[in-house]
């Protein structure tokens, strides 16, 4: 992932930033495609639904201005929505198969209530912390991982790895500043 502070929207201004465009879909997708399967497609056809989505995203987000007063959560869930009853209008979807639930399809701020606030931000942190394991040290990356998120003593932590206290707090800072840079905008 690229370190850079700047946010990922604001690169996607750019046309031909190849690498934010890769750094979007690799975040979005696992979202994308858990709305579309909420909203009752399968997996076929929510990863349809998810492309079609994407199409429109290649032409929407150079020109998009993010709005700190609006949700680019919103924004998305209306693509999908939108794209979604489109295709609903083409008898080509293939019904839900026995045991699969729709979700409810009502309507809440800004137009989403399909995905809470928390599992919406619960995806996105988790997609990025797996796309961001890579760029840190092994032992950097397990001692954020003890410390910062199953919440060990981090004298214990350093004890196993070999570190200081310190590192460990060290460590801990350093991923989650780093994770603060990669959401940037993102978390509306």
């Amino acid at each position: 992932m690229n370190t850079t502070p700047v946010s990922l929207l604001e690169q996607l201004r750019q046309p031909d930033d190849q690498g934010a465009w890769e750094r979007f879909a690799r975040l979005y997708t696992p979202l994308l495609f858990s709305w579309a399967r909420r909203l009752g497609l399968q997996d076929q056809d929510a990863a349809d639904l998810v492309q079609e989505v994407f199409t429109v995203l290649v032409q929407k987000l150079p020109e998009f201005q993010y709005d700190r007063d609006k949700s680019f959560r919103a924004w998305l869930w209306t693509i999908i929505r939108n794209k979604w009853r489109d295709d609903r209008r083409r008898p080509a979807l293939r019904p839900l198969e026995p045991g699969d639930e729709p979700v409810a399809r009502g309507a809440g701020p800004g137009g989403v209530d399909v995905l809470a606030e928390a599992e919406y931000r619960q995806q996105l942190v988790s997609r990025a912390l797996e796309l961001m394991h890579t760029d840190f040290q092994p032992t950097t990356w397990r001692a954020f991982w003890e410390h910062g998120v199953c919440g060990r003593p981090a004298a214990k932590v350093a004890a196993e790895l070999g570190l200081s206290a310190g590192a460990v707090y060290s460590a801990k800072f350093r991923v989650l500043d780093r994770l603060r840079k990669e959401l940037q905008g993102l978390l509306d």
